[in-house]
């Protein structure tokens, strides 16, 4: 579960990219969150993770608060940023194996993982290669791939569907269904309303850092009267001044 409480950050005195957010984000669910450009999806996406201080509120992943106890909430969950360029200089084995160092994956289960994972995003045979010579797509497989290497139980992706072909993209979506139902939490942010629709139990939206909808898909369209897409419902949502 990852709850954000009165969460704030601004980087000007004039606006604030996140204005007071409240959001339980609960396990077992695949929760989607959504909003134009400059919304404040990934600003949020990165005080979750750690990377960006929170002004005032707080955020706990599965109990611990990402200020308190960073290093206890880091071990909990894969984040998959909104950009793959990471580590260009390494090989693709070579992320991978510094990533399962990091997580403590024994040799045996990563040897594994990393040949299924990467089989399965049709990387494997790049792994000897420099990820800064692969495609942005390879790129954001040999990120999710490492992501998921350590079985993290809380999954926090931005936009991580970006760049992958249909197969990867179905197989992604695929782990994602598994591991919410074994009772793991996934969020992910997503330009994609069609993914959205397919996917999440829940979704949220936010536009100007402030928090428009957080609710079932159903739940969102007995809030309109028409029987609208969730383009539609979406715009109109966001348009709304």
């Amino acid at each position: 579960m990852i709850e954000i409480n009165h969460v704030t950050k601004s980087f000007s005195t004039s606006k604030k990219a996140v204005d007071n957010l409240n959001l339980t984000i609960p396990a077992g669910k695949i929760f989607g969150f959504l909003g134009p450009n400059g919304a404040g999806k990934s600003t949020t996406i990165k005080m979750m993770t750690g990377i960006l201080p929170i002004d005032e509120g707080s955020i706990t992943i599965n109990g611990f608060d990402i200020t308190k106890h960073p290093i206890e909430a880091k071990k909990i969950f894969g984040y998959v940023p909104d950009s793959p360029d990471l580590f260009l200089r390494l090989k693709g084995i070579e992320y991978l194996n510094f990533i399962g160092d990091v997580y403590d994956v024994p040799s045996d289960v990563r040897q594994e993982k990393i040949a299924y994972l990467t089989k399965t995003f049709g990387i494997y045979d790049a792994l000897n290669d420099t990820i800064q010579t692969y495609s942005h797509g390879m790129r954001q497989k040999i990120i999710v791939s490492g992501v998921l290497l350590h079985e993290p139980k809380v999954w926090i992706l931005d936009e991580p569907l970006t760049g992958l072909d249909p197969k990867s993209s179905y197989s992604l979506k695929e782990m994602m269904r598994e591991h919410a139902q074994k009772g793991y939490t996934v969020f992910f942010s997503t330009h994609v309303l069609e993914v959205v629709e397919q996917l999440c139990d829940e979704v949220a939206i936010i536009n100007e850092g402030t928090l428009l909808f957080h609710g079932t898909l159903e739940e969102m369209r007995t809030k309109f009267t028409s029987d609208g897409s969730l383009e539609q419902m979406f715009l109109e949502l966001t348009n709304h001044e």
